[in-house]
């Protein structure tokens, strides 16, 4: 598989952002608005949580042979760092993802019902893992929920 099916793979478990925007370079907050803030990003812990999320999601999803399929010959620390970035936006933080809509992310990969649903647990373990606070998951799960009929059999 290519990197575009890794990347494709790995975001319909985390495809938070329904269209695609332009790159900008990814930059924490300041650590005191970061502090001030109410935003999801903020009550997540930032960039650094964002980021341990990201590698251990992905460790599970590389190691899941259900859908790991989409790891081979692909550029994982790129990816990581688009995943993170788009985390990072969506929940209110500093960053900018630039990658496709993901309706046309998925456009022809066929992925299913179980494929969502399994790659949304194991998101589901990672923030289990870093001790997310419930209301925070949800808020990241239900994204991914909305985000499912632009993803699943496309």
């Amino acid at each position: 598989m290519h990197t575009p099916r890794l990347i494709s793979v790995l975001a319909l478990g985390l495809g938070l952002l329904a269209t695609g925007c332009m790159m900008q370079e990814s930059k924490p907050a300041p650590a005191n608005a970061m502090a001030s803030s109410n935003t999801l990003y903020a009550r997540l812990g930032g960039m650094p949580a964002i980021n341990a999320v990201v590698d251990d999601f992905t460790n599970r999803v590389a190691t899941d042979p259900e859908l790991n399929a989409g790891f081979k010959n692909a550029d994982v620390p790129k990816f990581k760092k688009n995943l993170a970035d788009q985390i990072c936006e969506a929940t209110g933080g500093p960053c900018k993802y630039a990658g496709k809509n993901m309706k046309e992310a998925h456009k022809g990969m066929k992925i299913t019902d179980a494929q969502f649903n399994k790659t949304g647990g194991h998101l589901a373990a990672s923030l289990d893992k870093f001790n997310v606070a419930a209301a925070d998951k949800n808020a990241l799960l239900n994204a991914i929920g909305g985000m499912k009929p632009d993803i699943v059999n496309q």
